[in-house]
């Protein structure tokens, strides 16, 4: 038998009850257990008659073997009896244990209710930014940069060259770690080193050398270099300026675009990819915008173990991020410096966002009677398998109906929502080929 009792931050107690013939029944597997492994002089182990077991096992030892034996499953028991489900690991007190029952409570948070009110007719702030002449111009300008060649000069560095050098980097007269390199292409002006090393080799031809008298900035990630004077030896191997394509049909057609094959259609390509992505990046801000709005808009009493929780799953997606890129979670902490437990904090206002947003949608769901079909999870899983160029099987293997269910619930109460917005249009569907 189980009851619950809630309390604050939608934390509770669930007290069971253990009696009668189960309770029997497990302080006798636990007499049983216990006398196996006593030793008593002059029996051997789990031999000695019961009344001299009796009296050198006590009472408080077998109700403890009891219920450390049975504690998962009868917390199980009650959980299905009163449909809980925990959402952090429970905290556990003996509340009475006698020969004839045992009171365990089990104190743990359970997901909360949100109360959403006036979640229709928020503002839907669609700012679509006009693509101009010059904006064609410049993605055009961009797209001759990525098709520029390198050609060797033997006139002297420009901004906008590209120097191949060996380069290293002495401190006191000592080489420094980290500051050698071989054949290194560095592009001037694009501020890659540190202040006064690219304006430094303005100027310079092949075969040149140069010594380079520089100061690391004050805050420098590497405490040994920080605010230090240094000397940069740089000798350079070839110097190369960026020829960039002439902007004609030629170039167009040789681009290889569907339906390209002249500047006026390149242009008209272009002009369209632009309109297309600022409506996207608009729609995207006016969604981030209404959510903004509608996380306002929810009340709800979050426990702190489910935040926790949340602020743990971004922390982990951090770091799985940053060593893509070579980056380990001590490195990133030195560079930023920051403790562990401070950069966990950072991610303590998006967690409960996310879980206001979460909670507040499955409240719209809930109010809206919003239930997915079989046809919508079907389509879900299949859009997830294309997504990560998966086998559909794989995905539904890794991820259960109730999660996509969910997610699907709560996809289907933002769109409520966003019909629903003051000033919200539905965009217009592709027209049929």
């Amino acid at each position: 038998m189980a009851n619950w009792t809630l309390k604050e931050k939608s934390t509770g107690d669930m007290i069971v009850t253990v009696d009668g013939e189960k309770w029997e029944k497990a302080q006798k597997k636990a007499f049983s257990k216990i006398a196996a492994k006593i030793s008593i002089p002059g029996f051997r182990k789990g031999k000695a008659p019961r009344s001299i077991l009796e009296k050198n096992i006590s009472a408080g030892e077998k109700y403890n073997e009891a219920i450390n034996e049975n504690l998962n499953e009868w917390f199980r028991e009650g959980l299905k009896e009163l449909n809980l489900e925990p959402v952090a690991q429970a905290e556990v007190d003996i509340v009475s244990v006698d020969d004839t029952k045992a009171e365990i409570k089990f104190t743990f948070p359970v997901e909360p209710e949100a109360k959403v009110e006036g979640y229709t007719g928020l503002k839907y702030n669609l700012a679509v930014t006009e693509v101009t002449d010059e904006d064609v111009e410049k993605d055009l300008e961009s797209m001759r940069a990525r098709y520029a060649e390198n050609v060797v000069k033997d006139t002297p560095a420009e901004n906008g060259d590209t120097v191949n050098i060996d380069y290293e980097g002495f401190k006191d007269g000592t080489p420094f770690e980290g500051g050698k390199a071989e054949g290194y292409d560095l592009v001037l002006g694009s501020g890659s080193f540190i202040p006064g090393f690219e304006d430094g080799l303005v100027g310079v031809k092949e075969g040149d050398d140069k010594d380079l008298p520089l100061t690391f900035p004050e805050d420098y990630h590497s405490a040994d270099l920080a605010g230090a004077e240094v000397v940069f030896k740089v000798h350079v191997n070839k110097v190369q300026a960026k020829v960039l394509p002439e902007l004609n049909d030629e170039f167009a057609e040789d681009l290889n675009m569907p339906n390209v094959s002249t500047l006026d259609e390149l242009k008209a390509n272009v002009r369209t990819r632009l309109e297309n992505s600022r409506k996207n990046e608009a729609r995207t801000n006016a969604d981030n915008d209404l959510s903004e709005q509608f996380i306002e808009k929810v009340e709800v009493e979050i426990p702190d173990a489910m935040i926790e929780d949340e602020q743990q799953q971004l922390l982990q997606q951090q770091v799985s991020q940053m060593q893509q890129y070579g980056i380990s979670l001590t490195q990133y902490l030195q560079m930023m410096g920051q403790t562990a437990d401070q950069f966990k904090e950072s991610f303590r206002e998006t967690a409960e966002k996310q879980l206001r947003m979460r909670l507040g949608l499955k409240a719209v769901a809930k109010a809206e009677n919003l239930i997915p079909s079989d046809e919508d999870l079907e389509k879900e899983y299949a859009n997830i398998a294309e997504m990560y160029g998966m086998e559909l099987d794989q995905v539904k293997n890794y991820l259960s109906a109730d999660m996509v269910r969910a997610d699907i619930t709560n996809q289907k109460a933002f769109e409520l929502i966003r019909e629903k917005a003051e000033g919200y249009v539905k965009p217009e569907e592709p027209a049929a080929e």
